[in-house]
């Protein structure tokens, strides 16, 4: 983004330096993620403003616009331009404006006479991690997959492969799109990837046809970006994943929105407060991906081994003297953010295991991991699993979401039951009747769930290869034998081996060769390279990664993220998780139970009253009030009064003060002219009768 970003723009403008920043709802959302107030402030940026707030006109000084491209937000800026409310206007959009609202604009004169620039930064998504990027949008999914909005899907697709383009713009990439096509299922949303990748790569084509620096020259080779959905894998939302992430996601009370918090204590004694877990917290970056079983320790030696590094902290017997106290001060600050960050993570851990412990998800997991992979902890078809899961839904120690979540898992790896069958494990579990419309709606996201009578069809099985035999497990790590079915395809892909005809190329005649590269082969398929990769150094150690870009619709899993970081490590890629939103059992539970509710109940987006622009920006400002003369302080006189040994002011030298002014006593009998002039006038007044009743 060097060169359009709104850092490079104040730097380009200094006769004027100091700015307004105008953002709007959306984008102070964007900002605020990725940046800190301060720091703008730092860029000769007076104060930041909200553009659907009431704002003071200040012609004497430019701004610099941040905005969304939305209808009712153009609206805004045009009111701005119409009242001249700045002097010179930048305008920054994070994505392409549409046609009209572009061609409305060209259209002004106003915007001609006082916008100075205009572009575009394609930044309209939400980085949440250096790896993982959401769109913040849980209403994809109803969207995407309920029967009722099909009339709301083309312009959704619309929108996503605009955001998705903006990611590829962003990182420089023009790549080869390839993108998931079920054959095993006759589902409406099916063809949902392929449509979804032909916007994605029209947008493309055009970005590029508009561009002549796009894409820009780079020895990386080519990026990959692959298109696919959340019913690639509809085990993955419903396993326990037991490791750190994943797990507290599942099991703890996060409180989740823009920024993610966990309330925990110091002190037992004292009042639990909100802790916020990000990528500045540098324990959860290092440990979000470890299992739990090696966590706990993990954190208790590197909590020792910090407290070792922070002596004059510990205890000490010896009276404390000047020295120690001083290097106590200079590192209280790190050693107190440090001691925080390592009490709530300890804190989240063990308050996770005591989940795992009372839910009996040891129990679980183990029937879990055969339902999912179709193998048991040796490697061999699993026997008995229909008894092993009655036998759980019997347990009172099972939670009703837990028994709901292994009710599905068994049906899919059955491929179907009859819906008798499905009835009595609904009344083993206890479960009320409106649950089995979470089951039955996951035929809408491709899941084969009745199966009738004399039905010969197999099982489920895996349509992306067929997975190396396990080396023998303990039974810790007997409860992590399922790998998401996304880190499959990303390893297929790497081998060359991904299957064609399940996740084709938008273009397979041009570059099919590209999608198909190897490990072996990956440095010699960038198209765009500016030097040609027969004139590179054989000594070459430090060859450029190539990007990988996989966009999820209707929400991925932190397992599936997990895996993205995995195998970006092991292949050497640079693997990007890009999604409309992070998705957890509970909320995936009560998505596909939406699927069968009313639209209207929904409160979709799309059925909300379109935002409009407030009237009080089209309001006619009213003219400032005129100055008032403030009276003329006797400062003269002030400093030339001195003060008596009794705390009285003396006369200054030479008699009377020449600033001094004689009040202006008020009316009162003993100011005589003013007694006698009211005489007179009671007398006047007597003589025409206006204190008398006579007429």
């Amino acid at each position: 983004m060097a060169g359009t970003s709104a850092i490079s723009i104040q730097q380009r403008s200094r006769q004027y330096a100091w700015k307004v920043l105008i953002l709007d709802d959306g984008s102070r959302k964007l900002v605020d993620g990725v940046v800190r107030e301060d720091d703008i402030l730092e860029l000769n940026v007076t104060h930041i403003e909200r553009i659907e707030e009431r704002r003071p006109a200040n012609k004497e000084m430019d701004a610099v616009y941040l905005l969304s491209p939305l209808p009712h937000v153009v609206d805004c800026v045009m009111a701005d331009l119409e009242r001249q409310r700045y002097r010179r206007t930048f305008l920054i959009w994070t994505a392409a404006l549409r046609p009209d609202l572009h061609a409305r604009l060209d259209k002004s004169a106003m915007a001609r006479q006082h916008v100075v620039q205009a572009s575009v930064l394609n930044i309209d998504y939400y980085p949440q991690e250096s790896h993982l990027i959401t769109f913040r949008d849980p209403w994809s999914f109803p969207t995407l997959f309920h029967p009722a909005c099909d009339r709301l899907v083309a312009q959704h697709m619309d929108d996503l492969a605009q955001k998705i383009v903006s990611i590829c713009v962003s990182l420089g990439e023009y790549p080869v799109i390839r993108y998931y096509s079920p054959q095993s299922s006759n589902h409406e949303a099916r063809v949902l990837c392929s449509h979804l990748a032909r916007f994605v790569q029209t947008q493309l084509d055009q970005h590029a046809k508009y561009n002549n620096d796009f894409p820009p020259p780079s020895p990386r080779p080519r990026g990959l970006l692959i298109i696919t959905d959340r019913t690639v894998d509809l085990f993955a939302p419903l396993l326990h994943e037991f490791t750190y992430q994943a797990m507290a996601h599942d099991l703890l009370p996060l409180m989740e929105g823009d920024k993610t918090f966990y309330k925990a204590s110091l002190d037992q004694a004292q009042p639990g407060k909100d802790q916020e877990i990000s990528e500045k917290d540098s324990i959860w970056v290092k440990y979000r991906h470890l299992h739990m079983k090696d966590l706990l320790g993990q954190l208790v030696q590197d909590f020792n081994t910090f407290k070792a590094q922070n002596p004059q902290f510990a205890d000490s017997e010896g009276p404390a003297t000047i020295n120690t106290i001083k290097d106590m001060l200079a590192g209280l600050p790190k050693f107190q953010e440090g001691k925080e960050a390592y009490s709530l993570h300890l804190k989240m851990t063990q308050d996770a295991m005591n989940v795992f412990q009372e839910r009996k998800l040891a129990d679980i997991a183990s029937v879990e991991q055969s339902l999912a992979t179709g193998l048991d902890e040796d490697n061999k078809k699993p026997k008995s699993l229909a008894d092993q899961v009655i036998r759980l839904l019997d347990d009172d120690a099972i939670q009703f979401p837990d028994r709901l979540r292994l009710i599905i898992q068994y049906v899919l790896y059955r491929d179907g039951l009859l819906p008798t069958d499905i009835q009595k494990l609904l009344l083993h579990a206890r479960l009320p009747s409106r649950d089995s419309e979470v089951i039955y709606n996951l035929e809408l996201l491709g899941a084969h769930i009745i199966r009738v009578l004399k039905d010969s069809r197999p099982g489920a099985q895996y349509q992306f290869g067929k997975r190396d035999a396990l080396p023998p497990l303990n039974s810790e790590s007997g409860l992590s034998r399922f790998e998401p079915a996304l880190k499959v395809v990303l390893e297929d892909i790497s081998r060359g081996t991904l299957d064609q005809t399940i996740f084709p190329f938008t273009k397979p005649y041009l570059e099919a060769a590209d999608g198909l590269m190897g490990q072996d082969n990956v440095s010699q398929a960038s198209l765009r390279s500016a030097k040609p990769t027969w004139a590179r150094t054989r000594s070459s150690t430090t060859e450029p990664r190539q990007r990988i870009i996989v966009f999820m619709a209707g929400g991925a899993t932190y397992s599936e993220s997990r895996a993205c970081y995995e195998v970006s490590q092991s292949l050497n890629k640079d693997i990007y998780l890009a999604t409309t939103h992070m998705t957890t059992p509970s909320l995936f539970l009560r998505q596909v139970g939406d699927l069968s509710v009313d639209r209207r109940r929904l409160d979709l987006p799309a059925d909300r009253p379109k935002p409009r622009a407030p009237d009080h920006l089209f309001e006619k400002e009213m003219p400032p009030p005129p100055p008032t003369k403030s009276p003329h302080p006797p400062t003269d006189s002030l400093q030339r009064m001195q003060m008596t040994d009794s705390g009285v002011p003396s006369k200054p030298p030479g008699g009377r003060d020449p600033d001094f002014r004689q009040p202006i006593p008020p009316p009162s009998s003993s100011s005589g002219r003013l007694t006698k002039d009211k005489d007179k006038d009671g007398e006047k007044k007597k003589k025409h009768h206006f204190f008398s009743s006579r007429r």
